[in-house]
């Protein structure tokens, strides 16, 4: 599957040091989430009370007709420090079922994806 798209709303700055880290070289996940965490907790890196990122992914992209083909589209509601106490979602994932993904961090976000279609 290839990415299509991604659009975020309201964690703009945040996407953009991501980007800047991966382009100094820090590709692991985990390492550049806990250096953008820490950069919001010191004050470095401003985020919103709450953002949204919609992600559509397809097979293939038909730019003539704008078509996706085998389209999945996913949602993230970004919840900064939000926990499964504060939110009462579970933290680990299930098929279809939103979930708390990095519960407590300032990059904590609600999971929403449909259980793919076969």
């Amino acid at each position: 599957r290839g990415f299509i798209r991604a659009e975020v709303i309201g964690y703009d700055a945040f996407m953009a040091r991501g980007r800047e880290l991966t382009a100094q070289g820090i590709t692991d996940d985990k390492q550049r989430d806990a250096t953008r965490w820490k950069e919001v907790d010191d004050k470095k890196l401003a985020i919103g009370k709450d953002g949204f990122l919609t992600v559509l992914t397809g097979k293939s992209f038909d730019a003539a007709t704008g078509q996706v083909a085998e389209a999945y589209t996913r949602w993230v509601v970004y919840v900064p420090y939000a926990t499964a106490a504060s939110t009462g979602l579970p933290v680990k994932p299930a098929p279809g079922m939103p979930w708390l993904m990095d519960p407590g961090t300032p990059g904590a976000h609600i999971m929403i994806s449909p259980v793919r279609p076969k």
